[in-house]
């Protein structure tokens, strides 16, 4: 019997491969015919082969990124060869001279400024954590909150959402939950402080990484477009708007968590802190979690200091990727881990909406939207609600790649407000276990639901737009 067990579920593992692939193949036919069937409505003697070609790669993108017949960094992959390859051809056709000049731009955006930034994040991220340094705050800051439940809950969702404005949301996500699982484990199953523990690190690994421009791909993407259009946007600038949001939505979350999942208890056992830290304590191994720490303050110093030192935050993210690799704390196996794919994914979107902009397919469309009275409060609050719902379904980078272009030139005056708040609100999307990587870390332990996310989803999907926008127009009131 159990060799007869064993044969069908490796037939129906196969058979499911199978399906799975099945699927995919069709999704990625669907997509490629419904983006050519849209670009075909929507194709008008106005608009010339480029134009033509990016809204095609537009429709398509869109699709794949929505149904994941491929996976999304191989989008981005995907959108550079087709840049290249259209928009090469047609450019080889009219100007044969200066066309490699006029695609090298789409490959350009891997030097980025957005890029080594983000890189910069990645190599501090991965030293604190082969350090041990992670673990170290982590138990020395949750010790301090006492025992209550409720004061433990918010303590460790605040050092989730700090952690995750300098680590990747899953890589912080990943370390909590191992932190805490411990002490879940000796919960019953359906423990209503158990899941709002799970629940609550993965709201504020998401809701925190609005606070720096490194903690979310998004918000990256939001200062390369300002930046684009003139808008200087340097790290301290954003922290000045996002960090209120974050920890404003972290707390909010927190009261709801409270409020929904109340602990039977008035006290618990902060035995399972003991666990956290069993790094090794020889004199190396503290050398270099020292040095760790003084090349993370000093980046964070000068990327708060730019606009003093006038050094740019990209060049400054070359300081921990040089010392890191240098004192060795940083090897060849060690980048060959960091997330590429998310890089990839960045990259691509940022050459697709470079190409949108650059075609004048944007400036297109925004001219037939001149003969409609938009009233610019109304489309905040449109954009904010979109990506929010998109973001539940789709990757919030593929999200904010597809609208920030689009709705940066939708607007003639406060340009910085409407691409901040997109990016923004694309990490408030919460309601499925699918919605973002923390959610589905969280999902994976087997000891939460679908619906257990629902309520948070809807907090942080209704209550994240109303403060997003609340914040950020009272800052832009102040600082123009």
């Amino acid at each position: 019997m159990a060799d007869s067990r064993t044969a069908s579920k490796r037939y129906m593992h196969k058979f499911q491969q199978v399906v799975d692939i099945q699927q995919k193949i069709i999704y990625f036919l669907l997509s490629v015919i419904i983006a050519f069937g849209l670009t075909y409505y929507l194709d008008t003697p106005e608009l010339d082969k480029a134009q033509i070609y990016v809204l095609f790669l537009l429709f398509l993108s869109i699709g794949l990124w929505v149904t994941e017949a491929v996976p999304p960094f191989a989008v981005g992959l995907l959108i550079f060869g087709f840049l290249v390859f259209a928009l090469g051809g047609y450019y080889a056709e009219i100007d044969p001279e200066n066309a490699s000049k006029y695609v090298q731009k789409y490959v350009q955006t891997w030097s980025n400024s957005v890029i080594w930034l983000m890189l910069g994040g990645f190599f501090m991220a991965e030293a604190m954590q082969k350090v041990g340094l992670d673990k170290t705050i982590f138990k020395l800051t949750i010790s301090k909150f006492g025992t209550k439940p409720r004061n433990v809950l918010l303590g460790i969702m605040l050092v989730t959402a700090i952690f995750s404005m300098i680590m990747s949301n899953t890589a912080t996500t990943a370390m909590m939950i191992a932190a805490v699982l411990p002490f879940i484990n000796t919960l019953d199953k359906d423990a209503p402080f158990g899941k709002a523990l799970l629940i609550g690190i993965a709201a504020a690994a998401s809701l925190g990484g609005m606070g720096t421009i490194i903690g979310s791909p998004p918000n990256a993407i939001a200062v390369d477009a300002l930046n684009n259009r003139g808008i200087s946007f340097g790290f301290l600038e954003w922290m000045v708007v996002a960090f209120p949001i974050a920890i404003t939505l972290v707390l909010i979350f927190w009261l709801f968590l409270i409020n929904k999942f109340v602990p039977k208890v008035s006290t618990i056992d902060l035995s399972f802190l003991k666990d956290v830290d069993s790094s090794s304590n020889s004199k190396i191994f503290i050398l270099k979690k020292k040095i760790v720490l003084g090349i993370l303050l000093l980046t964070l110093v000068l990327w708060l200091t730019g606009n003093i030192h006038g050094i740019p935050a990209s060049a400054v993210s070359l300081l921990p990727i040089m010392t890191l690799t240098m004192f060795s704390i940083i090897s060849g196996d060690d980048v060959r881990k960091l997330p590429w794919d998310t890089l990839m994914l960045v990259a691509g979107g940022l050459s697709l909406g470079l190409a949108i902009q650059e075609t004048g397919l944007a400036a297109y469309y925004v001219n037939l939207l001149n003969d409609y009275n938009l009233n610019f409060y109304m489309l905040v609050v449109v954009f904010s609600l979109l990506t929010v719902v998109l973001s539940n379904f789709m990757s919030n980078t593929a999200t904010t790649t597809i609208l920030i272009p689009i709705a940066i030139i939708l607007v003639s005056t406060n340009i910085a407000i409407l691409p901040t708040v997109i990016a923004l609100s694309a990490s408030a999307a919460l309601f499925l276990p699918i919605s973002t990587p923390p959610n589905a870390i969280a999902f994976s332990t087997g000891r939460l639901t679908q619906k257990d996310f629902r309520f948070g989803g809807i907090v942080a999907g209704l209550v994240g737009p109303v403060i997003i926008i609340a914040f950020v127009l009272l800052f832009s009131y102040f600082y123009y």
